[in-house]
């Protein structure tokens, strides 16, 4: 997957630096983009997959108008649920600038998301940002 860098992108605008470079949290939601991609093979109908984990060193600085390539190698076969993804992403120089590995989890989508709304009634107002 090939991204162009754009002010949106940058670590100034998110929040997580000062710089108008390549945001840490935007290069590693474009590698979960790929792992979801990457994961397709692995799943069935009525089943998707949700990250679980990610490990990932932010090797290089990417300036605005730049391009990053993304690529996600998935398992040979899934350990059991588990995949796990070797991921990098490379500058349009074909320099390096992450690598790591992402792991996803197969889940049915319908219990998965039955989960996610039982767990929402349980929750307290202030725990959710509700009141300050």
């Amino acid at each position: 997957m090939r991204h162009e860098v754009s002010d949106a992108h940058t670590a100034r605008t998110v929040g997580s630096g000062d710089l108008p470079v390549l945001a840490t949290p935007w290069l590693i939601a474009w590698m979960e983009a790929a792992t979801v991609r990457a994961a397709a093979p692995f799943t069935a109908q009525g089943r998707t997959t949700v990250g679980t984990g990610v490990r990932i060193k932010h090797l290089r600085a990417t300036r605005v108008g730049a391009w990053v390539d993304v690529l996600a190698e998935p398992p040979a076969e899934a350990e059991g649920r588990r995949l796990t993804f070797l991921v990098r992403a490379l500058d349009s120089t074909g320099a390096l600038v992450a690598t790591g590995e992402i792991d996803r989890a197969i889940v049915d989508r319908r219990r998965f998301l039955a989960g996610v709304s039982d767990q929402d009634s349980g929750i307290d107002q202030g725990a959710r940002g509700d009141h300050p």
